[in-house]
């Protein structure tokens, strides 16, 4: 777990890269009924953008929410396990990213069919399906391979909450 400001936005880069990416290419398969070079293309072209809208949903809403309602209802800091804050925080962070980055395909789809009529059925119909694929990717596999990457990149210890001026 990052211990600072500082880590969290690092474990967030790349936590938003492994989530964004998978669900980028699992929606688009979903969409054109196969998975083929093509649909690693398009989920790659519309991934820049994607990706950059995830960490600002990510820092500035999904975070927030996650950690308040894990530490208020389900784990307390200091008194539970680090696993179980894990788990706690991860899954609370799934569910308003599900809702706010499915928003985002709807609209999305709706950009490039020319219209936006279809954007609160596509978004609605769409939540079950990315819920589905966003848990168990995250608990399962991006989660521990963010961590793995993390704390290999970054021991603990060395990133300062403050920098250190000379």
């Amino acid at each position: 777990m990052p211990k600072n400001k500082r880590e969290s936005l690092l474990f967030t880069f790349i936590m938003c890269f492994l989530m964004v990416l998978w669900m980028s290419i699992y929606n688009v398969a979903r969409q054109q009924g196969a998975l083929n070079v093509g649909v690693l293309v398009d989920a790659w072209v519309g991934f820049p953008f994607a990706y950059v809208f995830a960490m600002l949903c990510d820092w500035f809403v999904a975070s927030p929410f996650a950690k308040g309602f894990a530490f208020k209802h389900l784990v307390t800091p200091g008194e539970s396990s680090p696993r179980a804050m894990t788990l706690a925080i991860s899954t609370c962070t799934v569910f308003p990213m599900v809702i706010i980055m499915s928003l985002y395909g709807a609209f999305e789809g709706a950009f490039h069919a020319g219209t936006l009529a279809m954007v609160p059925a596509t978004w609605l119909a769409n939540i079950p399906w990315n819920f589905v694929m966003a848990l168990p990717w995250n608990l399962l596999f991006a989660g521990p391979a963010a961590r793995f990457v993390f704390r290999r990149a970054f021991p603990e210890g060395t990133v300062l909450a403050e920098p250190q001026l000379g």
